[in-house]
């Protein structure tokens, strides 16, 4: 699903993905590319330095394992020698603290260990873009007094922190993204777990708990489930 309002602001954010593994790269360049993003490709470091240096990327995803050269030495090069400041946002399997201050140390900006959450790596990917271009607004989404920013990955109404789970964020962002609009039962599970979803009882079990989290403790309720038709998340007034 292609969202309008995610495009206006994806369309013109040029990634860089250098990643060896095809599956890794087929996942988020997909993605990325759907919510409107420009995405290359390198599954080498010298592809990928030789693409962070020709081009002009907002973002640079780098694996540190990498043929060729890895990923430490693509941006250690990358900054001392091509002298380029492009974000680079490194995405490893490593997670030990010394792994971590290596890749940050040879000019990395962010660090993502693998497996990782897609809605995550998108935030972290839209912040450093914004660093990169001086921009400072996140971008933040309101459904009635509901606020979810997609900077923080923090939701809050009426000013009250909300503690959601990762499946509800998930839930949330897509419920909120195309507000009022209704989403199915099918594409909203496609939307959170691909083309594999769990049994029927899981969409079920998230959605209580998560309408337990933004609704319950207020007034008015936000989440509505339309029999035969889907979700919606809409305030009474839309």
């Amino acid at each position: 699903m292609v969202y309008p309002d995610e495009m206006k602001t994806a369309h013109n954010i040029n990634v860089l993905i250098v990643e060896d593994n095809d599956d890794i790269a087929t996942v988020v360049g997909s993605y990325l590319e759907n919510q409107g993003y420009s995405v290359d490709y390198a599954a080498d470091g010298v592809t990928g330095l030789h693409l962070a240096i020709t081009n002009n990327y907002d973002v640079i995803l780098l694996d540190i394992m990498l043929p060729g050269i890895d990923g430490i030495e693509v941006c250690r090069k990358l900054r001392q020698q091509a002298h380029k400041n492009t974000p680079v946002l490194m995405l490893t399997a490593r997670d030990t603290t010394s792994d971590k201050i290596s890749g940050l140390d040879c000019g990395a900006d962010d660090y993502v260990v693998k497996p990782f959450d897609i809605l995550e790596l998108e935030a972290r990917i839209r912040a450093q873009a914004r660093r990169h271009r001086g921009l400072i607004a996140p971008e933040v989404l309101r459904v009635g007094d509901l606020i979810l920013d997609l900077g923080t990955l923090k939701a809050k109404r009426d000013d009250k922190l909300l503690p959601l789970t990762p499946i509800g964020l998930k839930i949330l962002t897509v419920l909120m993204r195309v507000s009022p609009n209704v989403v199915s039962r099918s594409q909203l599970e496609r939307e959170i777990w691909g083309d594999e979803p769990p049994d029927s009882d899981a969409l079920r079990s998230h959605l209580y708990t998560l309408r337990k989290t933004i609704d319950k403790p207020f007034p008015c309720s936000l989440l509505k489930t339309l029999p035969g038709s889907g979700f919606q998340l809409t305030a009474e007034d839309e």
